[in-house]
């Protein structure tokens, strides 16, 4: 009978998730195998074992914290309003950010370099974004380059989500901040014709 398997996914889980936790909270260097693998119990054995070394395990948490971002924002259906399709983006992006405060922390944060100018993969986080801002530039609804427009509406996203973590902001004022940016945004890249109706809308009484 051979020696039961230790270095299982049980304990792959518990090493992502207390590295995804020290890289939120400290530095990268201070994150070392040795404290990670303490902290879930496990060797350090096990971390090379199941990813090869710090870096794998780098990798490991960003993957999670890509693969959960993506999967968030695929889920926001597509409607034939492509303004309405990206506000439910950001909404998306916002909710997932707030809601998963550390792996947010560890995508954009510092533990690995992100890269928006890269070219976009097929389970991106900013495809479905890409996707929304082709159809509203292909009906005349926005104006300009898609990934510069992406660009933009990520620099107001991620500023606002990055405000709200560092509780800058209370409640009431991190949602009035969040519809005015967005739909500034949003008005900023937007044809003449369909500017001044969101103009008129936002003025209205």
């Amino acid at each position: 009978m051979g020696r039961p398997r230790t270095n299982d996914e049980a304990v792959k889980e518990r090493l992502v998730a207390c590295a995804t936790e020290m890289f939120a909270t400290g530095s990268r260097e201070s994150v070392t195998v040795r404290a990670v693998a303490a902290a879930a119990g496990a060797s350090t054995t096990a971390v090379y074992s199941l990813f090869g070394g710090k870096d794998g395990l780098i990798g490991a948490v960003r993957d999670r914290a890509v693969a959960g971002l993506f999967q968030d924002l695929s889920a926001v259906p597509s409607s034939e309003d492509p303004l309405a399709d990206l506000y439910a983006l950001a909404i998306a992006y916002r909710r997932w950010g707030c809601g998963h405060s550390h792996l947010y922390t560890v995508l954009f944060g510092g533990a690995q370099t992100f890269e928006p100018s890269g070219a976009v993969g097929t389970r991106d986080p900013i495809r479905p974004l890409i996707a929304a801002i082709d159809r509203a530039v292909t009906s005349s609804v926005l104006a300009g380059e898609a990934t510069s427009i992406a660009l933009s509406l990520w620099v107001t996203l991620h500023g606002l989500v990055t405000l709200e973590l560092a509780e800058a902001l209370d409640a009431r004022t991190a949602e009035a901040a969040f519809r005015s940016a967005i739909h500034a945004a949003l008005r900023g890249w937007a044809t003449p014709t369909v500017f001044r109706g969101l103009r008129q809308a936002d003025l209205a009484p």
